[in-house]
């Protein structure tokens, strides 16, 4: 017995007890392997990363910046204040590099604009120290808009993608627009992205500037996915081109980073891209979506959705909508009416505010 307790059978029997301990009166708990899906979950931003630029270090800068968000909802103060630093030491190593690469009219507005920036990221480094939360994230969101504007500087001037000659009826718009969307509820403002969904966000603003969805009800209401529109009153389901007497189809299209041309009526399923991230994803809510059949991809004709977006039960960019339909904008503001309304509101009217002069009724 006292061979049996020295030393080390000791240190042997100590670890049998762990072992029994942990495997037998405590099992292992097993967590579920949630996909993390697309961190990108903040509409501007999302709007931002589909820009189809190549200018690196502007993007490194507002990716830079970006990152922050997690740190001020989580209070990582000191983490916060560090990524602020290296803001500025970005800011300041890639000004003018950047600056030279833009026309000579541009340079002087940019010129401006880093001095602006550079007064943003000394405020954000004074309010991360004073822990300033909400002044914080309004000067964040100040300086984000100013580093947008400076990335549309380097748009193409041409339309960066090739749409395919079957669809040269179609309409399509060529860049972007902004819209008002007038409910029964209140008013929301939306982003319609052209350059990642040229032929859906054609047909909606081309749709909207004919004033076709005015007086039009809430079809469809499902809390926690989707609010749909865009039924006319009568028979039809979608437009009807008065000239032809024939309903308008708008082919299924979705862009993935990086890849050369847009997939047209092709589903990530059908493409065996089962883990892929669209330009467009359906990452948060007031995602504007077009709808078709379930039997058919390219029957989309006028009737669209707000994806009302739900972290637990839509995993961005693991979801049963990315893939399978289109998305062809963003809600940038009105959130709470968005929230608000059901199947007994109507849509009064889409006004578009800007961009209008992006749309061509062919090709």
């Amino acid at each position: 017995m006292q061979n049996f307790l020295s030393n080390q059978n000791k240190l042997f029997l100590i670890l049998i007890i762990i072992l029994v301990q942990v495997f037998f009166l405590n099992p292992t708990k097993v967590l579920a392997d949630l996909p993390t899906g697309n961190a990108v979950k903040d509409p501007s931003a999302i709007l931002r990363n589909a820009l189809p630029i190549k200018q690196i270090e502007l993007q490194e800068i507002q990716h830079k910046l970006e990152d922050t968000s997690d740190l001020v909802r989580g209070g990582r103060w000191p983490a916060l204040t560090k990524t602020v630093t290296k803001c500025q030491s970005l800011l300041k190593k890639y000004k003018n590099r950047i600056v030279e690469e833009l026309p000579l009219e541009k340079q002087k507005i940019a010129e401006e604009t880093f001095s602006e920036l550079k007064d943003n990221f000394d405020n954000l480094q004074d309010q991360a120290k004073l822990k300033d939360k909400y002044s914080f994230i309004k000067t964040r969101k100040e300086a984000l808009e100013k580093i947008g504007g400076l990335e549309n500087y380097f748009l193409p001037n041409k339309f960066p993608y090739s749409i395919p000659r079957e669809f040269n009826d179609l309409p399509r718009l060529l860049g972007r627009a902004k819209v008002k969307i007038k409910t029964s509820k209140g008013d929301m403002y939306a982003v319609i992205d052209g350059y990642n969904a040229p032929l859906t966000a054609g047909a909606f603003i081309d749709l909207s500037s004919k004033n076709f969805y005015s007086n039009l009800p809430i079809n469809r209401a499902e809390e926690f996915f989707v609010l749909q529109t865009g039924d006319p009153i009568g028979e039809e389901i979608g437009y009807v081109d008065p000239e032809t007497n024939i309903e308008r189809h708008v082919p299924l299209e979705i862009r993935i980073p990086n890849e050369k041309e847009t997939f047209y009526n092709e589903t990530f399923e059908e493409l065996g891209l089962y883990t892929e991230t669209p330009t467009l994803p359906f990452a948060t809510l007031g995602t504007l979506g077009w709808s078709h059949s379930s039997s058919a991809v390219d029957d989309g004709s006028s009737q669209f959705f707000f994806f009302l977006y739900e972290a637990e039960l839509n995993p961005a960019g693991r979801n049963l909508i990315d893939g399978r339909n289109a998305a062809f904008g963003y809600v940038i503001d009105g959130f709470d009416v968005l929230e608000e309304l059901t199947k007994d509101d109507i849509i009064v009217s889409i006004d578009v505010l800007e961009g209008l002069e992006n749309l061509k009724l062919n090709a």
